[in-house]
């Protein structure tokens, strides 16, 4: 039986042979060099190449998934029901990575005098946050940043009502709001990096809070890029209300830093402070 004959009879995308995950893996192992390289000689050129060559890989491997749904239609609604599976547990693997973080956080906040803990209770002057540390007033710039987010979250859920109407200006709309609003609260973080008042060496504090803000942050720049994509292919119109499925992706994704934020504003910005 032939392969075009084979593809008749069923709905699932059998993928051609791919030289992306190869590349990708080696484009991950020289990064991981260029970091390791970094930190002991302070030398950027190999650092360099790593992120050259893993930005390589994601576009080529991605344009090939998209040709794959836009242009051959191989995203059959099975194989879209399997790629939303994908992107739930992707989710759920992010979910326990910042879990991690707020278990560090809460570990130190919540018991400052364990005695368990190596000189905790001095290092932190039994108290938290611990002595000789200034926190940030949750009601200025974390406040505002809050405000930038729970709006973005309106305009990438308007964008995805929008194709679902095949209003594709509301679509590119929606989803240009999204992205300035991304790029703002980045900037505000940036800003609010530079006046931060203590560092990330030399005590807990700093060092759970800038990894938990800055992976987030992390989070919010990768996220404004995905939304980025969508909207130069939707600008291309390639969305429509029945497919949709990197669009909705992307709303997932964005809906989750969403809330991880509103945890992070009311916990180590509010409660903590």
């Amino acid at each position: 039986m032939s392969s075009e004959n084979h593809e008749k009879n069923h709905s699932y995308h059998l993928v051609d042979p791919s030289p992306w995950p190869f590349v990708s893996s080696v484009s991950v192992f020289i990064l991981a060099l260029g970091l390791i390289n970094y930190m002991n000689e302070d030398a950027f050129w190999l650092l360099l190449i790593g992120i050259g060559l893993v930005l390589y890989a994601m576009y080529g491997w991605w344009n090939d998934v998209v040709n794959e749904a836009q242009h051959q239609g191989h995203h059959t609604p099975v194989v879209q029901l399997h790629h939303r599976y994908g992107m739930i547990l992707f989710i759920s693997s992010e979910v326990m990575f910042f879990a991690a973080w707020f278990w560090a956080f809460f570990n130190v906040s919540l018991f400052p005098e364990d005695v368990i803990h190596f000189e905790r209770a001095e290092f932190l002057g039994s108290q938290w946050p611990p002595l000789g540390i200034e926190v940030f007033d949750p009601f200025h710039l974390p406040l505002l940043n809050t405000l930038i987010l729970l709006l973005s979250s309106v305009t990438i859920t308007w964008a995805h009502h929008a194709i679902l109407e095949n209003d594709r200006k509301g679509l590119v709309s929606g989803l240009t709001c999204t992205v300035i609003l991304g790029l703002t609260f980045t900037l505000f973080q940036i800003i609010e990096y530079i006046h931060a008042p203590f560092a990330f060496a030399g005590h807990i504090y700093g060092a759970t809070f800038f990894m938990a803000t800055g992976f987030h942050g992390l989070h919010v720049l990768i996220g404004t890029i995905f939304i980025g994509i969508c909207l130069f292919r939707a600008m291309k119109g390639h969305f429509t209300a029945e497919h949709h499925l990197g669009l909705e992706a992307a709303a997932w994704y964005w809906h989750f830093v969403d809330v991880v934020w509103l945890f992070l504003f009311c916990s180590i910005y509010v409660w903590a402070s």
